[in-house]
């Protein structure tokens, strides 16, 4: 990346320290970077924000209205812009309770110059360890007529099929073969995509007979060997697989299901009793929620709990685990995401991909 196009990067991912989580959010969006650099109106760095620090904010309940500095890294790993790449790479290794993947170069008096990418100095090239099942038989009844003749997967977003999207995105992190099941206009599915070469990817066909639920054709899939990751056909996303697998390894999860915060604003005063007393009264409260994002990690031994050829929702079966005693946790996205399940979630997503957000 040349240096005028590197400084319009880091422009976008900066953010003033007056600034919300929810913003600094934005900033990282924007650089595409996965990070957010905080600096005071000298243009000193003051703090780091990663996708990490956000996710960690999130599973603790925080608002995201409050000041990114609330989250930020205060002491960040920095270095001049005269660092070596072999000693920048042994400053991002130096960090001893998470990885650091972007090194900010200041100069003598703490001013942000420029940015440095572990990827850019050492790639990362080696296979994604999972095994993926891209889930795309629903029949998309919600986007009729749109579907009537054209299964959702392989709606066109942009200049291709929705589900064209998350190969290529499954391919550039590292996965080499993708099982995808497949029922409503199943050959039109297969016509497409074949066998995968063109896409850079190994695909294999699971074709239910019928109907099998949200998680019921996991059932028709050999027991896998490791770690699989299961995806909704039809979902739009930046995800980071490779951090979803860390975090899915570091809270030794048996299921890890990759989880949106939404907010919801109630159109009404909000009377909170205790029987007829009244507690507070609260004028257009603004809720807050985790919602499914419909990615999914699961350890080997989630596959003995799906009944092969039998219905089964994904609720169902974390129902069961839970259960069971077996853990289930959370994976705050702070990526790009999108369901695309209704007329104007198809809008959103044309626009999206107009305006060069899908990449």
């Amino acid at each position: 990346m040349d240096t005028s196009s590197q400084q319009q990067r880091i422009a976008k991912m900066t953010a003033s320290p007056s600034e919300t989580i929810m913003q600094a959010l934005g900033r990282m969006d924007q650089g595409g970077m996965g990070l957010a650099l905080v600096c005071d109106e000298n243009h000193r760095l003051v703090g780091v924000i990663s996708d990490g620090d956000v996710r960690r904010a999130i599973l603790k309940g925080m608002s995201l209205q409050e000041p990114c500095l609330t989250i930020a890294s205060a002491d960040p790993v920095v270095a001049l812009p005269s660092v070596k790449a072999s000693e920048a790479l042994r400053l991002m290794d130096s960090a001893k309770s998470f990885r650091v993947n972007h090194l900010p170069l200041v100069d003598q008096v703490g001013k942000l110059s420029g940015l440095v990418a572990r990827r850019d100095l050492a790639p990362e090239s080696e296979d994604l360890p999972l095994s993926v099942v891209l889930m795309a038989g629903g029949m998309g009844t919600r986007l009729m007529p749109l579907t009537k003749d054209v299964p959702k997967p392989m709606l066109p977003v942009g200049d291709r099929p929705l589900m064209e999207h998350t190969l290529n995105q499954l391919r550039q992190a590292g996965v080499r073969h993708v099982d995808i099941t497949t029922n409503y206009l199943a050959e039109k599915i297969q016509q497409y995509f074949g066998d995968g070469k063109d896409f850079g990817v190994e695909i294999s066909y699971v074709e239910e007979d019928r109907p099998l639920g949200t998680a019921g054709a996991l059932g028709l899939i050999p027991p896998p060997s490791g770690p699989l990751l299961v995806i909704n056909g039809d979902i739009l996303t930046k995800i980071d697989f490779r951090a979803m697998l860390e975090h899915h390894k570091k809270h030794h999860a048996d299921l890890t299901i990759a989880s949106r915060r939404h907010d919801f604003q109630v159109p009404y005063g909000v009377v909170d009793c205790d029987g007829p007393n009244v507690l507070d009264l609260r004028e257009k409260p603004v809720l807050n929620f985790l919602i499914n994002a419909g990615i999914y990690l699961m350890e080997p031994l989630v596959h003995q709990y799906i009944p092969a050829g039998q219905r089964l929702d994904m609720t169902e079966l974390v129902k069961l685990l839970l259960q069971q005693g077996r853990s289930v946790v959370s994976f705050p996205l702070v990526e790009y995401w999108l369901d695309v399940g209704q007329h104007q979630d198809y809008e959103q997503a044309q626009a999206d991909a107009q305006h060069g957000v899908l990449g």
